[in-house]
């Protein structure tokens, strides 16, 4: 199974358009979010091409290959217009190689990961910095932030299929780093 993964959307049309033209020609089977889709939140400023409403237009057709956990930008509105869950705190993706769990990053985190992640993979948004780490007990990664990278990382998202996680740059299409896991 191949699984596009991508992070803070925050209502930007602009940076999910170019995200779904990239999970289109990605052909992975999953498309799944770590939360903060439609708000831009009141600690970051507007992104680029912010239209919430444009970005529930091009996320409902495909809610039967979105997998999503809730970003601590979500609220019970936003469950209201989109057609596929994201109210999760976290879930668990068992792939017979890598057990993997996700969550938005707010609650549990690198610092603070999921009791059952013991050994496995921490996938968390949130921060907007993409990253790997290997830590004694699990190994975190993130994608960044589709719309409003911090710390010089590019607008990203990550693909994995078959314990290979790669790590793309929306604007350029160029893969930046890739970890094989297995």
């Amino acid at each position: 199974m191949k699984i596009f993964i991508a992070s803070d959307i925050h209502g930007s049309a602009l940076w999910c358009r170019r995200m779904l033209e990239h999970f289109a020609a990605s052909e992975a089977d999953r498309l799944l979010l770590l939360g903060d889709i439609l708000y831009h939140g009141p600690r970051n400023e507007l992104p680029g091409g912010y239209a919430p409403k444009e970005v529930i237009a091009m996320l409902n057709p495909l809610a039967d290959k979105i997998l999503c956990v809730r970003g601590n930008c979500e609220a019970e509105v936003d469950q209201m217009v989109l057609d596929f869950p994201v109210m999760a705190d976290y879930i668990g993706i068992f792939d017979g190689k890598l057990s993997v769990y996700a969550t938005h990053g707010h609650l549990w985190g690198e610092d603070k990961p999921l009791p059952a992640c013991r050994g496995s993979v921490l996938l968390c948004g949130h921060t907007h910095v993409s990253k790997y780490a290997d830590h004694s007990s699990y190994i975190y990664m993130n994608p960044g932030s589709v719309s409003i990278p911090k710390e010089n990382t590019p607008h990203g998202y990550m693909l994995y299929g078959d314990g290979l996680f790669t790590w793309y740059d929306l604007e350029s299409g160029a893969a930046y780093m890739t970890k094989r896991l297995c």
